[in-house]
């Protein structure tokens, strides 16, 4: 097993790497920010290492810095964790020739998979279903308004490079596609350094399901489940659940195997995980895939008891995944993950400062991942994430039952979060019930 891991991230996923490297007697090397000396994750790690100023850019996105930390500490593979480099193939081919092992997929399966219009080739390729759209990359405007009028309206334009609702268009008829076309392209340059586009029917209710995989390089693909994300805002999720209350035995047979054939179909190797729409008539299509750990890992680990970052980390050592061969997976229970973060209930402003005071929930079927203690001064620069509640039932009732007193015996002072709103959620009627999609939300808050 490996010695030392440097973890490239920071906040509560570099504290879940920490917590699975001591387990498997790794020690471990956090990098960080001028302003993150004070993060839990640096207090926790062997060693650290400052790798520049707050600005992502001059820290967690420099990859000199981080490469010359592992060398200079000693580490022989690197976390990315999620976002910052994770999916950046470049980083993973310089760790790659830098004599060290990034722990996730190789650098070919990212650049495949990240490049949307390329997935979706690969998809199609591979039997996977996809819904109607462009090929590939869409050539002008021209070519995207002949193919909306072929495959009808309503349609949605997104980025060839995207993610997180960035370079995405809606359009419901042609002048919509017109006036759009230009200003996805715009934003997806700006945003990705890539401005090309392609185009996909649009979904008018689905419900966004994800599966969790893991593939060795024995060539053994298994899927962990699904978790139900259809609760988000702006394309960013604010609570997750596994099982889906949508899906049935023989829906998610279908949907795992589809899940598998997509990952054989990107010779992946490691956890990652396979998006699909599902539509209200029980069609479900392949959306894309994240070549990573989710943040939501944890909802996958309640229900199926297994160490998701343990096994990324024996995979990425050449070891075949802990899962006996004939264990067959499945929900053991009910759970959600509620995300906390630092920002007004309200109006969604970021809402950074100094906590001065905080309990965290316990009791049974209660699990919190966070980075944050009394005393921590929440930083301005990055994500707004404090915590994850992770809340395990005997079945969605109890689950649902357990998320209201955990949440509620959350205490925090210093700054607002996003637990009122989480509450106000659990007394919806139709969230209760499982009635949910992807504009669960924008109904909810009307």
């Amino acid at each position: 097993m490996f010695s030392k891991v440097l973890i490239a991230n920071r906040g509560e996923i570099a504290v879940r790497i920490i917590a699975a490297c001591k387990e498997l007697g790794i020690q471990t090397v956090a990098v960080h920010s001028d302003a993150d000396r004070d993060c839990l994750h640096v207090h926790l790690a062997d060693q650290s290492v400052c790798i520049g100023s707050p600005f992502p850019v001059s820290s967690y996105l420099n990859v000199s810095a981080v490469i010359a930390a592992a060398e200079i500490t000693g580490a022989e593979a690197i976390h990315p964790g999620y976002g910052f480099l994770a999916e950046n193939a470049h980083f993973a081919e310089i760790v790659r020739d830098c004599g060290m092992v990034f722990i996730g997929p190789s650098p070919e399966s990212i650049r495949t998979m990240g490049n949307k219009s390329e997935a979706r080739r690969t998809m199609a390729a591979s039997d996977v279903p996809i819904l109607p759209g462009s090929d590939g990359p869409l050539e002008n405007r021209k070519v995207a308004l002949a193919l909306a009028g072929e495959i009808g309206y309503p349609v949605i334009l997104k980025a060839s490079s995207g993610g997180g609702g960035r370079g995405m268009r809606l359009a419901w008829h042609e002048g919509e596609l017109v006036s759009a076309y230009d200003s996805a392209a715009a934003e997806a340059a700006s945003a990705f350094g890539d401005g090309t586009l392609y185009l996909e029917k649009y979904v008018e209710k689905p419900r966004h399901i994800e599966f969790q995989i893991l593939a060795d390089g024995a060539g053994r693909v298994v899927h962990l489940g699904e978790r139900e994300c259809s609760v988000q805002r702006r394309h960013q999720k604010l609570i997750e659940e596994s099982p889906s209350a949508a899906l049935g035995s023989e829906l998610r047979e279908a949907m795992g195997r589809a899940a598998i054939a997509a990952t054989k179909a990107a010779r992946y190797v490691n956890a990652g995980t396979v998006e699909f729409l599902l539509a209200e008539d029980g069609s479900f299509s392949f959306m894309e895939m994240n070549t990573r750990i989710q943040v939501e890992h944890p909802v996958t680990e309640m229900v199926t008891g297994v160490d998701l970052v343990k096994e990324q980390i024996r995979i990425a050592f050449g070891e075949p995944m802990s899962i006996p061969k004939r264990r067959k997976i499945r929900p053991n229970g009910h759970a959600f993950e509620f995300r906390v973060n630092a920002e007004d209930p309200e109006t969604f402003a970021p809402s950074p400062g100094l906590i001065e005071e905080l309990t965290l929930p316990g009791g049974p079927g209660v699990r919190v991942d966070t980075h944050i203690y009394a005393g921590y001064s929440v930083p301005p620069y990055y994500d707004s994430l404090l915590a994850k509640v992770l809340v395990h039932g005997a079945d969605r009732a109890e689950a649902l039952i357990r998320s209201r007193r955990a949440l509620e015996m959350f205490r925090i002072k210093g700054v607002k979060t996003s637990i009122p709103l989480q509450l106000r959620i659990l007394d919806d009627e139709d969230f209760l019930a499982g009635r949910i999609d992807t504009h669960f939300m924008e109904r909810f808050l009307g």
